[in-house]
């Protein structure tokens, strides 16, 4: 009889560690499915993060050229008003140098007034005199650019 409770032992014990392995094997099968999802959502977090970068790159490349437009349109508006303000200091300076001219005029007749009416009289009634007075100044953004 000990044989026979002894194989009775066993086969109790066959089924018994058929259902621990049945119970680790779904267990296995449970957390391999678990490791499977966890992977798939790892991917798309990491699909999400690179087409969040990809955005971000595009927008980073539309602003950086949108600031180089501005650049470029910054530096010719600079260029353009770099060649007006030289005009502007070469008809200054003409004028300045006209404005003496005809402060040296005005003095002389002054001081001719004093003298002899008879010069001044020839001075104002000889057109040749005032040859330079009604002159158009000629300067422009050309005269600056000599090659």
């Amino acid at each position: 009889m000990a044989t026979s409770s002894g194989n009775s032992s066993q086969i109790p014990n066959n089924s018994a560690s058929d259902e621990v392995f049945m119970v680790v094997d779904e267990r296995k099968r449970k957390r391999m499915q678990s490791n499977r999802e966890s992977a798939r959502r790892s991917r798309m977090r990491k699909q999400k993060h690179l087409d969040d970068l990809m955005c971000q790159v595009t927008q980073l490349k539309k602003e950086n050229s949108n600031i180089l437009n501005s650049i470029t349109m910054t530096t010719q508006q600079y260029g353009n008003v770099e060649a007006e303000n030289s005009v502007l200091r070469a008809q200054m300076m003409e004028l300045t140098q006209r404005l003496q001219s005809l402060n040296e005029i005005l003095t002389y007749i002054n001081n001719s007034n004093n003298n002899n009416n008879y010069y001044q009289e020839d001075f104002q009634m000889n057109p040749w005199n005032l040859m330079y007075v009604n002159q158009p100044i000629m300067a422009s953004s050309d005269m600056l650019y000599q090659y």
